[in-house]
């Protein structure tokens, strides 16, 4: 496997295991449009990401997805960009990627606010055209093509009538101590043999996380890096 492929397989599907439900997770109530922001355990790539951006509360997220009724299962799921492109991913599976210290997945829920509230509906229906569109590995804003930040992006943008919801940052991949590119983004860009985007326009989960059209409304366990209870 292409160090390309392992790198995102590695952040994206890393650790399927079983998971303790709590009495507060029972209570939770999902709802179409919520955002699932991830801590995923992955090593030096996520470490690299992890480094410069941060998220709600510090956390160190490295992945979000979008919940969306399945109205043929009858149930949620998530829609979410990984090495395999768009697609949709059970819930539990989604929750069974990560874990903390109590065996809870790393994973907090935002919720929209009220007044973006009437966008989810045009925003997952977007969403659910683009399953099947390849994954970004360049993180390019302008390709038909999609990373998880993304994708939450784009989305959004298009049900608010070509309108921002979620902005975009100048993209870092330098180690912030250093000020050197990190060498798992510099191995990384050789094998795709294109240059390192630095500084292009971009999101990342963290930004979202931190986004003033959202309230943070539930955790299912502690992301590392959490500072709050």
């Amino acid at each position: 496997m292409i160090l390309k492929n392992y790198i995102i397989s590695l952040v994206l599907f890393f650790g399927l295991i079983a998971n303790n439900v709590s009495s507060q997770e029972k209570n939770f109530q999902l709802k179409q449009g919520d955002l699932l922001f991830q801590d995923v355990d992955c090593g030096a790539f996520c470490d690299a990401i992890e480094k410069v951006t941060f998220g709600y509360n510090g956390a160190k997220f490295s992945h979000i997805g979008i919940v969306a009724f399945d109205s043929i299962a009858k149930n949620f799921i998530v829609i979410e960009a990984v090495s395999a492109g768009v697609k949709k991913t059970s819930l539990k599976d989604f929750l069974n990627r990560s874990h903390d210290k109590n065996n809870n997945p790393k994973v907090v829920v935002g919720r929209l606010k009220d007044d973006f509230q009437k966008l989810i509906p045009k925003a997952v229906s977007y969403a659910n055209d683009l399953i099947g569109k390849k994954y970004d590995d360049v993180f390019d804003i302008d390709n038909d093509k999609y990373y998880c930040s993304e994708l939450i992006y784009k989305i959004f943008y298009q049900a608010n009538k070509n309108k921002p919801v979620f902005e975009l940052q100048p993209m870092t991949y330098k180690d912030p101590d250093t000020k050197n590119y990190f060498k798992i983004w510099v191995d990384y860009f050789n094998e795709l043999k294109t240059p390192i985007p630095e500084g292009e326009p971009g999101t990342n989960p963290g930004l979202i996380s931190r986004s003033q059209k959202i309230n943070i409304i539930f955790k299912y366990g502690f992301p590392d890096g959490w500072n709050g209870e």
